[in-house]
């Protein structure tokens, strides 16, 4: 945080200066693009540590698990395993400018880490949120009625 200046025989330290123009690596247009891309390509999509069957970190584990108590439709999520692709791992960060895997994107907008997830659960938001967002799995609707089932017993 501080770096050291030496002149003359004293030693002063005066501060990095820290923003993100000089600590950011700019990110290239080709994996802005592929990030864009990848974020409209369904309603739902995780970029994590791992694969959905597979994570490889905890909060990657717990993010796939919360989303799955939602009821989050299959058909309307994909994942992004960052460990396959440094770039994307670390343009996915650049481009949130979030510093945390997962990242988690709902219709293209960015709503958190796992943290964030976590909190709008134990805050009884996400499940609204993900039901305005019209991506949790349809609830069986019919107007038939169940068929009776046969239970005479077979004549022998």
């Amino acid at each position: 945080m501080f770096s050291r200046i030496l002149s003359s025989n004293t030693l002063r330290f005066s501060p990095r200066l820290s923003t993100n123009l000089i600590h950011s690596r700019y990110l290239s247009n080709e994996i802005k693009s592929a990030i864009e891309l990848a974020i409209k390509s369904t309603p739902v999509v995780l970029f994590m540590k791992g694969t959905p069957e597979f994570p490889q970190c905890g909060f990657s584990r717990a993010t796939i698990q919360i989303l799955g108590q939602q009821g989050v439709d299959p058909s309307k999520f994909a994942a992004y395993n960052v460990l396959e692709d440094q770039e994307l791992r670390d343009g996915i960060k650049e481009y949130s400018q979030w510093p945390t895997i997962p990242q988690l994107y709902i219709n293209g907008e960015f709503v958190g880490g796992c943290d964030i997830i976590t909190g709008m659960v134990k805050d009884g938001e996400l499940g609204d949120f993900l039901e305005k967002s019209d991506v949790l799995i349809p609830e069986e609707t019919s107007d038939e009625q169940p068929n009776s089932a046969n239970v005479k017993p077979s004549q022998r």
